[in-house]
């Protein structure tokens, strides 16, 4: 999924998910996205909005489509549209990728980013068309956001508590990010969450897993911002809670519906 801890974490960058099998189910989630807690440093009153994710098998690779609706409002009194719509097909053994990002700000485009990757054993390139011809080198062991998120399963079903890695997105200029994970004790089977309507999709284990997002190369104690999220065994997010540092925005799942795979 497309939004960006100490040293016990770094140490682990370099690792080995375990061969569990993961049987991700393509689905169409829709969250509510709201602010849930704020600094008296920060600038933001309020946040409010929608968070459409899909997540679907393309037979040879995944597709994800992310758009964000979201609604800021500051303590000056002024108000901020933005609107990101984030498009991705990552072939299914991690050695391609293709990006397409578009982003809003009060119906104006402020920003475009497109281009593909490629990764081998010993390393990859992001190859960008926009919003300029670049090029960023990935260094051996980097993962595109699918087999990341596939490759944290592995993991949480294993008993694995921590695990870090590089990890391309294309969501800006750069891409490229050091996540480190932390993974909490897994959980069998629990009621939906409030409002959802029960559905098979939901059932399971699932484990809290907290997600601290470093530039590469990093020397920081503390990560550029972190992402909480209850994670079902399918790679269905039951929620989500994103720490800005100055605030935090939250994403509360509303619907969820599972999208039929391919005749391959």
């Amino acid at each position: 999924m497309p939004v960006k801890p100490a040293a016990v974490l770094a140490c682990l960058l370099a690792f080995t998910a375990p061969a569990t099998a993961v049987e991700i189910a393509p689905h169409r989630a829709v969250y509510k996205m709201s602010l849930t807690s704020v600094r008296s440093s920060a600038n933001v009153a309020d946040v409010q909005g929608k968070m459409l994710f899909e997540w679907a098998d393309a037979c040879d690779g995944w597709t994800i489509d992310q758009r964000f609706q979201l609604d800021f409002a500051y303590a000056e009194g002024d108000r901020v549209a933005m609107t990101t719509n984030y498009v991705t097909w990552e072939a299914k053994d991690g050695s391609a990728y293709r990006f397409n990002v578009r982003k809003l700000v009060n119906g104006q485009l402020d920003e475009e980013l497109r281009g593909e990757a490629e990764m081998g054993a010993e390393g990859g390139v992001a190859r960008y068309a926009k919003p300029k011809e670049a090029e960023v080198r990935l260094p051996a062991g980097t993962m595109f956001p699918t087999l990341h998120t596939i490759a944290m399963l592995r993991h949480a079903m294993a008993g694995d508590k921590v695990f870090g890695t590089m990890v391309f997105d294309g969501s800006d200029e750069e891409g490229l990010t050091e996540i480190n994970a932390a993974v909490g004790l897994g959980v069998q089977g629990q009621a939906p969450p409030e409002g959802v309507e029960p559905s098979d999709l939901l059932q399971g284990r699932h484990w809290p897993v907290r997600l601290a997002f470093f530039p590469p190369s990093s020397t920081a104690a503390a990560p550029e911002y972190e992402m909480s999220m209850d994670l079902l065994e399918n790679g269905v997010a039951r929620s989500m809670q994103i720490d800005y540092g100055d605030f935090t925005v939250s994403a509360k799942l509303e619907k969820v519906e599972r999208i039929g795979k391919p005749g391959c």
